[in-house]
């Protein structure tokens, strides 16, 4: 049976990249790959995951439908998780809530390097609602569009590595989590100039099932 990355957004590279990495994350598990067409270009903030609720949660059904063995909700803003947990019949696990619980499992203090500074009261609401804010240093924005990782990743991987950089000199922290599924192209660049962990939430999200 087949864990299903459902992203919520319209985009099929970013499934596609997310699907590679969590294959390579996990390669003992099989992946297969949503997009959800009729959802927004990108999650950027509330509004967005407001739209993108709807279309999500009917390909939840579908998946479930279909037998899923496990379901991630391939946004790092954790869209509807909770709407989707309790429909699905199988463990549904978000990105950001992977993360997090990683970070938290190891005692890490972390912060969050995202995309623009309209999602970060989402994902600080979201670390709060988990209980896990005493394990937060600060969400910060990087300023980089999601769709920008698709479009110039050198570009936007330079930036992040930069707000990245900053998150280690200035929060006190022990590990870096990148705020974005769209990320996982620059993962290993950010991980190139930083001593404290980078956490790759499709990665965490992945393995997450080798224990369900």
């Amino acid at each position: 049976m087949s864990i299903f990355i459902i992203n919520p957004n319209s985009t099929v590279a970013m499934t596609d990249a997310m699907l590679l990495q969590a294959q390579l994350a996990a390669p003992d598990l099989h992946f297969t790959g949503w997009t959800s067409h009729k959802g927004p270009p990108s999650i950027q903030g509330e509004a967005d995951g407001i739209l993108a609720t709807g279309p999500l949660l009917e390909l939840v059904d579908k998946a479930t439908g279909q037998g899923a063995a496990g379901i991630i909700v391939g946004c790092f803003d954790d869209t509807a998780l909770a709407e989707a947990a309790k429909a699905a019949m199988c463990p549904v696990i978000g990105l950001g809530q992977a993360a997090y619980h990683y970070a938290a499992l190891r005692q890490w203090r972390f912060s969050v390097v995202t995309t623009l500074a309209v999602s970060v009261p989402v994902l600080e609401s979201n670390i709060r609602k988990m209980g896990l804010q005493h394990h937060l240093g600060r969400v910060r924005a990087s300023d980089v569009p999601v769709l920008s990782l698709e479009a110039d990743p050198e570009k936007s991987g330079r930036l992040i590595r930069a707000e990245a950089e900053r998150a280690q000199a200035e929060d006190n922290i022990d590990a870096v989590v990148l705020g974005c599924a769209g990320m996982v192209k620059v993962v290993e660049e950010v991980r190139s100039t930083l001593n404290v962990a980078v956490i790759d939430p499709v990665a965490c999200a992945a393995r997450c099932f080798r224990w369900l």
